[in-house]
């Protein structure tokens, strides 16, 4: 290891967003640096270092570990961001922690939205390094010094795929055509608005107009004060129930709103989010969204019992459920791995005695903390074929790309159609799905303008997973431009949806005249898919053949116990899952996949086979 630089991340605990800091630590590994990422006890005192017993905690993790460069992430509120940020700052400044002082820290590094990073940057007279967001992987370990030499070349090589999209949705969006786009004919059936209304009359019907794709998109304002940040939430709704635009509002419900609902709030911190607390709530946003669909995401514990409330209060559209996440695994909630996963079979039980569809929101989760793309595949292929088994019969297959951001193209498509063709063998007269695309959650650009290109170029790869089928993708959660720099209000919303759908009519017709590759005969990409598809259908069928009910919540423990879904990212500081976070995985070839400690790659079904002792 190279023993000039420490790298030793750090964040407040009630910010749960880690995927970003995951992926920088990662990138520094492979550079061959040493990295620490602080554990929930430091995280949880980074919210009161006033305290003494708190900083000193603090104070000894960065001296026994000798950390020189101490990286805090924080991408919530600026105010807050600064806050926190300066208070340790400061405190480690007198304490004489620097460098210049005798101590061990040479550089701090903040990373958060870019208002946090232009006060912390002024504060300090420009003697912290800020990553505001948008910077690519490269940008990133040159801004650390990192010398050019211990990068990985792969990560400055451009891909003609990445390119010729980028040309393209950068005229759409410098035509401003986007801003001509008006609502799709999605309103014209009989339940449309009404208290009987589904997603899936307003996917037949939007199908039978050849008006696909169901538009929906998440969010919610940021606001300490519950009433407040309500009351403002229910104008966004309204505004965008009148724009016609969207089809399923999604809910950005606040953590607490997923871990203590319906409880007294009294002193908790609430991280952000529409602090919806009561079915009232609910019901009054049902009510002020409609014609608008709406769905939320379920919670960290009662899981049965808060989807039948979803049921009773918003007549929602489709259940999301996480599976292996949103519980103690992730620090989402206080659930168990087993406790969570039986909670979400229970709920899929309800769930079926409704008819809606489920959203297994699973793969990019694993993607999130470092997991290979086989790893990604399954893991959709299993929460399908569990909610199949169950007795579901309209699945909802989420597909995020550009996770991590810096993956070809062509390997997210085949990530993409590997999926999508696996999960599609499961189709019967009794069981379909709906193919839902987005944006990756690290993928935009702090640059607004540069931002609405990414999204367009993104929307353009959503139709080349399945190019030839003119229904598909047949939903696109519309992931906001500004998602970067700060949280969308409903002008923005606005602009975001436009300009999706306007990339996809312009790429569409591009194909059609034959301006643009038609990607379903790109070589690369199919070889891709098929190396994807081969190997990812192997595994499974070892999982079903020596793993004792696959589908229960038993064996969806044992599967990622045994380590089968590596997540090398992990922030398991107690070791409960050392089988899970004991495999490597690195960006080869513009994909993600499982490393030995030479960097070579290892296939799956040898890793399977060695689990399994055959």
């Amino acid at each position: 290891m190279n023993n000039e630089k420490i790298f030793g991340f750090v964040r407040p605990l009630v910010d749960v967003h880690t995927m970003g800091m995951f992926a920088m630590a990662n990138l520094l590994k492979d550079c061959n640096y040493t990295v620490h990422i602080a554990d929930s006890n430091i995280n949880k005192a980074l919210e009161q270092v006033q305290k003494i017993n708190n900083y000193s905690l603090i104070k000894s993790w960065i001296i026994n570990n000798h950390i020189t460069h101490l990286c805090f992430s924080y991408r919530l509120d600026p105010i807050d961001a600064c806050d926190y940020f300066m208070q340790l700052y400061h405190m480690l400044v007198d304490d004489h922690m620097t460098i210049q002082n005798g101590g061990c820290i040479q550089v701090f590094s903040f990373a958060g939205l870019p208002a946090a990073c232009q006060q912390i940057s002024e504060k300090t007279n420009q003697h912290v390094l800020v990553f505001p967001g948008g910077e690519s992987p490269l940008e990133s370990l040159e801004k650390y010094g990192i010398p050019k030499q211990q990068i990985d070349s792969k990560l400055v090589i451009n891909n003609a795929y990445d390119n010729m999209r980028w040309d393209f949705a950068k005229k759409v969006i410098e035509s401003e055509a986007y801003k001509n786009i008006s609502a799709q004919d999605h309103y014209g059936y009989s339940t449309c608005g009404t208290d009987k209304d589904t997603f899936i009359d307003r996917l037949n019907y939007s199908r039978s107009k050849h008006s696909l794709p169901v538009v929906r998109t998440h969010s919610g304002p940021y606001n300490p004060n519950r009433v407040e940040a309500l009351k403002e939430y229910n104008s966004w709704v309204t505004e965008l129930a009148n724009s016609r635009l969207l089809d399923v509002l999604s809910i950005g419900s606040s953590q607490l709103t997923q871990s203590h609902f319906g409880e007294d709030w009294e002193g908790l911190q609430n991280g952000g989010g529409v602090p919806i607390n009561s079915p009232l709530e609910y019901r009054i946003i049902r009510e002020k969204a409609k014609p608008m669909l709406v769905r939320t995401y379920s919670g960290t514990k009662d899981v049965p019992s808060l989807a039948q409330m979803h049921e009773d209060t918003l007549n929602i559209s489709w259940h999301a459920l996480s599976f292996w996440w949103f519980n103690e695994l992730d620090g989402r909630g206080k659930n168990t791995l087993l406790e969570n996963l039986k909670e979400h079979f229970e709920a899929i039980k309800y769930i079926v005695s409704t008819g809606k569809p489920v959203e297994p929101n699973v793969p990019h989760h694993f993607a999130f903390r470092g997991a290979d793309d086989i790893t990604y595949i399954i893991s959709g292929f299993l929460a399908a074929k569990a909610c199949k088994l169950l007795g579901v019969r309209h699945l909802i297959l989420q597909n995020m790309l550009n996770t991590p951001k810096n993956t070809w193209g062509v390997q997210d498509l085949a990530k993409g159609r590997a999926m999508l063709r696996l999960v599609k063998e499961l189709e019967d007269s009794q069981f379909t799905v709906s193919l839902q695309s987005r944006v990756g959650l690290d993928y935009f650009s702090t640059d607004l303008e540069e931002a609405k290109v990414q999204l367009a170029a993104a929307t353009c790869m959503m139709d080349d997973v399945d190019p030839e089928n003119e229904h598909s993708p047949e939903i696109v959660h519309v992931v906001n431009y500004s998602e970067a720099v700060h949280l969308a209000n409903p002008k923005i919303i606005q602009e975001s949806i436009k300009i999706t759908l306007a990339a996809l009519k312009a790429y569409r017709q591009a194909r059609a005249i034959g301006s643009i590759p038609n990607m379903a005969y790109d070589t690369d990409t199919n070889y891709r898919t098929e190396q994807l598809y081969s190997e990812a259908k192997e595994a499974i069928a070892l999982l079903e053949q020596h793993i004792t009910n696959l589908y229960t919540p038993e064996g969806f423990y044992k599967v990622f116990t045994e380590g089968f879904l590596p997540v090398p990212y992990l922030m398991d500081h107690e070791n409960k899952y050392p089988k899970a976070t004991m495999w490597q995985t690195a960006l080869k070839d513009g994909g993600m996949r499982v490393i030995d400690h030479n960097g070579n790659v290892i296939n799956t079904i040898e890793r399977y086979k060695k689990i399994l002792n055959i």
